[in-house]
Order: C-alpha cells, then sequence, then structure tokens
C-alpha cells in the first residue's frame, strides 16, 4: 500500500511540475491525486471505511478553514484594489533603483508577515507589486522575495506560520523565546537572497507603472476608508484569534463582513454598482483555491495513511545528528507540507523528551518555516504566488531555489553559533 500512495503522489507531483510540457493544468493533477489517493485510502482499509470517512472529513474541516481563510483574504485584497486603495503605497514609491526598492519589500514583507502570516502577506505583496512593476520579469524576481521573505518573517512569529502557531500551542515553544531565538537566523536566511537577486539587476532601471489618468467616482477620502478598514481587518485577525480562541478564518470573515457593510454604504449613492462585492467576487482566482484543495488533499491522505510518519521514522533511524535531521525536514517540507511534517515530529518527540524550548522545537520552527521556500509549491505563500502571478515551477527552480537554499543554510548556521 505505502509503494502505491507513494508513486501515485509523486505521478500526481511530477504532473504538476511539468505542467506546461504535458498541457494539463496543475489544478487537474492536484485534485486528481488528492481524490484517488484517498480513493486508494479507502480501498486498502476497506475495513475500517468507517475510521477513513471520518478522518476525510476532519481533515477537511482543517482543509475547509485554510480555503476560507484564502477567499476572504483574497476577497478584501480585491476589495482594497477596486477602490484603488492601493494607490496610498504605491504612490509614495518613486525609486527606480531595483536594490533599494528590493530591501525595501523584503524588510517591509518580514515584518508584515510576523505580525499577520505568510498567506495573507503574501496575497498583498504579490497584488502590490503587479500595480507598481510593469516589467512581469523583472516582478517574478521580486515575487520570488516576497515568498523567502513572507516564510522567513512568519518562522519567527508565534502567529506568522501555521507550523510555530502549532508548536506555540502545543506547549513545546514559549513566544518570547522563539522571537529572541529565531528572529536573527531568520533575517539572515532573507537578507543573503536579497542581496543575491539584487545582482541580477546590475545597472537595471525598473519600469514603474505610471499613474494613470482615470475618471473615478471613488474620492480620495472612500480609497482611504477602504483601505484602512481592509489593512486594519488583517491585522485584528491574530488579536481575535487569542481573545475568542476561534480560528483564523473566523476572524478574517469578520473583517470581510465590516468592510463588506461599509462598501454597501458607499455603493449607495451610486447608480452603478461596478464595485460591489458581489462584482468583485467574480475576480477570484477560483483555479488557485482549487489547486490548494488537491494539494491539501494528497497531502491529508499522506498523512492518515501513516506515510508522512514513515518518512519521519526513516530519517530519525538514519540521521542521528540532530541539525542534520531538521535540516532535512526542512528540505523535505518543500516537497510536500511542513504542517503534517511537524506534527509527526510532535508526536514522536513529546515534552517528556524534550522539554519546552528545547533546542530541536526551536531549530524545527526556523527550518519548518523556511524550509519551504525552496520550491514554489512547497508553502501556501508560494502556491498563492504562483496562482496569482503564474509561475511556472522550474522558473522558480532556475531562478530562486538556489538563493533560497543559501540563505536557508546560512540561517541554521547562525542559529548555530548563537546556541553553541
Amino acid at each position: 500500500m505505502i509503494q502505491l500512495l507513494t508513486s501515485v503522489f509523486f505521478i500526481g507531483y511530477l504532473a504538476i511540475v511539468f505542467e506546461h510540457k504535458i498541457k494539463v493544468e496543475k489544478t487537474v493533477s492536484a485534485i486528481l491525486t488528492g481524490v484517488l489517493l484517498w480513493v486508494l485510502a479507502s480501498s486498502f482499509l476497506s475495513e475500517k471505511i468507517h475510521e477513513t470517512n471520518e478522518a476525510l472529513l476532519h481533515h477537511l474541516s482543517e482543509i475547509a478553514a485554510i480555503l476560507f481563510f484564502l477567499m476572504a483574504a483574497m476577497t478584501i485584497v480585491e476589495i482594497i484594489d477596486s477602490y484603488q486603495g492601493f494607490e496610498i503605497i504605491t504612490s509614495l514609491i518613486k525609486t527606480e533603483n531595483p536594490k533599494k526598492l528590493l530591501v525595501l519589500v523584503s524588510i517591509f514583507c518580514f515584518f508584515l508577515s510576523a505580525l499577520l502570516d505568510n498567506l495573507t502577506t503574501t496575497i498583498i505583496m504579490v497584488t502590490l507589486l503587479k500595480k507598481l512593476l510593469g516589467n512581469r520579469d523583472q516582478r517574478l524576481y521580486f515575487v520570488g522575495l516576497v515568498i523567502i521573505a513572507a516564510n522567513a518573517g512568519g518562522a519567527w512569529s508565534p502567529i506568522g506560520d501555521v507550523t510555530t502557531t502549532m508548536l506555540w500551542i502545543g506547549g513545546q515553544i514559549s513566544a518570547s523565546h522563539i522571537i529572541k531565538s529565531v528572529f536573527l537566523p531568520s533575517l539572515v536566511s532573507l537578507l543573503i537572497p536579497t542581496i543575491l537577486i539584487s545582482f541580477r539587476f546590475k545597472s537595471q532601471k525598473l519600469k514603474l507603472i505610471s499613474e494613470k489618468k482615470v475618471d473615478s467616482n471613488i474620492s480620495k477620502n472612500e480609497k482611504r476608508l477602504v483601505f484602512w478598514t481592509g489593512i486594519l481587518g488583517l491585522i485584528s485577525v491574530p488579536i481575535f484569534k487569542t481573545y475568542t480562541h476561534l480560528p483564523p478564518f473566523m476572524g478574517i470573515l469578520l473583517a470581510l463582513g465590516v468592510l463588506w457593510l461599509i462598501t454597501e454604504f458607499l455603493q449607495k449613492k451610486t447608480v452603478e454598482r461596478l464595485n460591489s462585492v458581489t462584482n468583485i467576487l467574480m475576480k477570484i482566482d477560483l483555479n488557485s483555491i482549487l489547486f490548494f484543495l488537491g494539494i491539501l488533499l494528497s497531502v491529508s491522505a499522506l498523512q492518515y495513511t501513516g506515510v508522512l510518519n514513515l518518512a519521519s521514522v526513516w530519517l530519525s533511524e538514519n540521521f542521528k545528528n540532530q541539525t542534520v535531521l531538521l535540516g532535512l525536514i526542512g528540505i523535505l517540507s518543500a516537497v510536500i507540507d511542513n504542517v503534517p511534517l511537524v506534527a509527526a515530529a510532535m508526536g514522536m518527540y513529546s515534552t517528556a523528551v524534550y522539554n519546552l524550548d528545547h533546542p530541536f522545537w526551536i531549530l524545527l520552527a526556523y527550518c519548518a518555516g523556511t524550509g519551504g521556500s525552496l520550491l514554489i509549491i512547497g508553502s501556501a505563500a508560494g502556491v498563492a504566488a504562483m496562482g496569482l502571478e503564474k509561475i511556472d515551477f522550474f522558473w522558480y527552480l532556475k531562478n530562486i531555489t538556489l538563493y533560497g537554499l543559501i540563505g536557508y543554510l546560512a540561517g541554521i548556521g547562525v542559529y548555530l553559533v548563537l546556541n553553541v
């Protein structure tokens, strides 16, 4: 069973990777792979069909939470965009120096991700870059850096990445210790790729999108109101989760509801309701959401059938050095998904063995959080950017992966130096 499940997964994975070669949309491959893996799981475990159905529904509830969060975040960003709210930021950026803008984007994204999360940050930043940079070839390098920055920023914050939040809630790490211990390694893992990518531009100038003078019924006050309501709504999600103990998707749905209500009042004074949220919803990239669904279904099937747990056990038995083991888990998370890998590690190494803030948990948070940047489909941030900018898997592999790997390894080195 294990061999067949693994084979189906990697065939589906290769179909996603070679999307342009085989002329099959990656979303199709992802959905088929996810469904087939669960069909095989139910076939092999037919005597436990009720248990399998329960497991599928359990995983589906977790997946739905991610998808609802993604849809709400994308809708909020689209509403801000439709009211030209991002002009508030783009109008402030005048530099045509790519190195200055690379540093500005990477640092801003790094801290925003720690405050929000890597997925929401990526959606916001990619949308901003599409409004700012007219040359797509140049823009793709910025988007690649956004993925690295969002994942690096999420790794040192207890609310910036799902895996870090899991370890925080599970009692493996404390908020103050993870910030103190992982901040510098995460920053180094970002700064090195930023410097290396800047060499790509050499003496180039950026092609900024000039502001177009268009007739608009949207006033400056309306732009500001929608922009700041949307941004504050996104920022309030971690606060909502902390005080209500409800999942983040509930907080972002609340933010969407408030923003939607405000736009309803703004729309009352116009004859044409072109900026109504009903119209805006038709702009949401459903293709990307379904791709997420397929990927997450595939990973959940491997988790339920024990494939990922076997992989974790194999790594533990064959790599006794803790740093090497965690480094490989981080790299493996770029191929599969960091959430089930961290869940498996939490199960194998209980707090009875590794207590609160043990170096194992701290380095695991860093590796699982930043390792996903090595491949475009290795993290939620990467998958979101892939859908929004239609980035080819091999373009990212050729142009970004090596920079991400150098930064990733350098961050591990910094962590070891600081903790020896």
